[in-house]
């Protein structure tokens, strides 16, 4: 079978020129002997990966010198946890806006450890905006967001405004698929599983006047401490050393691409390609209000007003995009309906075939 076009909200398709790369190292990296899979993080090989890793995410973001690069594991599900441990360390409040399911288990973990504020929720129309902020509680530890909600397909385009209060940010779906300005952030993080790379390795990026903030490494669990992961350059336990090996080689191909700017370019046109189809299909429709869209996350849901049969349709129509080879279209099992993920890795030509099949697709039911 050929290769598919994967529309998984992650992991998600990875570049065939980052596959095949890594195909030909597999059995033997730059000359060791060995692959990546079985060198010690302590070698001077994975020294040197590593190291690349953090140069190359530093030139693609244009990360601050005043700002540490930290290569994590757990994914965003831990830093929900990791992040209040360390932070909340004044007030004990932290400022947050429900706009989605993982901005909800952010605030059922600050609620561990403090009090989460919720300064803005878009619960009461099915997550489908982004509310407008109330407020900024003057000593809140800090204000957190999900940068883009990829389960219900929004995305910040602006970001709030928080003053002295420091800013975090999830920035799973959105990492690197547009230009971003980290001055505006104290703390953001990624699961590389997105655009990052494959699955295993968290991209943390803190401010170094931030992480002062953080308790002394002896007074958390080791595995927990940023001070302590950040004072071993992410290297006190075991690394997920292939992971960021794969991370390396997204960073060199996004530099080979043309850099951020062009991968966004890319994207918007992707982006827009699919919504102004379904915003002109008398049977598709994408419920989230336009201002707040997703460019990488894009869910949409047919016009068909019986429950029962609507499932049955979405089942139908997932199962054959699959015989296509469109695979993994299939909406999140908390919203249902379908969904459509066209990270960096997506060419243009998988969002066309998709168009292709959602128009024959829907002249069944017209």
């Amino acid at each position: 079978m050929g290769r598919v076009y994967n529309f998984s909200a992650g992991p998600s398709m990875l570049p065939e020129e980052v596959l095949k790369r890594a195909s030909e190292e597999m059995l033997d990296y730059a000359q060791s002997g060995q692959s990546v899979m079985e060198m010690s993080h302590r070698s001077k090989q994975f020294a040197s990966i590593i190291e690349d890793a953090e140069r190359l995410v530093r030139q693609n973001m244009n990360i601050p010198n005043d700002y540490e690069v930290l290569f994590l594991q757990g994914g965003a599900s831990l830093q929900f946890t990791m992040i209040p441990m360390n932070f909340l360390n004044k007030s004990k409040k932290a400022d947050i806006t429900l706009t989605g399911a993982w901005a909800q288990k952010a605030f059922e973990e600050i609620n561990r450890f403090g009090t989460a504020i919720v300064q803005g929720s878009s619960k009461d129309k099915k997550f489908s905006y982004l509310p407008p902020i109330n407020g900024v509680t003057p000593d809140a530890d800090y204000f957190h967001i999900t940068y883009n909600n990829t389960i219900e397909g929004t995305q910040y385009h602006s970001l709030p405004d928080t003053g002295k209060v420091p800013l975090v940010a999830d920035i799973s779906s959105g990492v690197l698929s547009e230009p971003l300005d980290l001055t505006k952030f104290d703390l953001v993080y990624a699961g590389a599983q997105k655009n990052l790379g494959p699955a295993g390795v968290t991209l943390v990026i803190i401010k170094k006047e931030f992480l002062e903030k953080a308790p002394d490494a002896k007074d958390l669990p080791p595995m927990l401490s940023f001070k302590l992961m950040a004072e071993h350059k992410s290297l006190y336990n075991t690394p997920p050393c292939y992971s960021i090996y794969i991370f390396k080689l997204i960073q060199e191909w996004i530099i080979e691409m043309g850099g951020v700017d062009v991968l966004y370019q890319k994207n918007q046109k992707k982006a827009q390609l699919l919504y102004d189809y379904l915003d002109s299909s008398p049977f598709f429709y994408n419920p989230v209000n336009k201002e707040d869209r997703s460019l990488m996350n894009v869910p949409f849901i047919t016009r068909i007003e019986d429950p029962e049969k609507a499932e049955e349709v979405n089942k139908t129509f997932v199962k054959q995009a699959e015989a296509v080879g469109l695979v993994n279209l299939a909406g999140h099992r908390s919203v249902g309906g379908m969904r459509a993920s066209i990270y960096n890795a997506m060419p243009l030509a998988g969002v066309e075939k998709l168009i292709d099949f959602m128009h024959d697709f829907e002249k069944k039911y017209i």
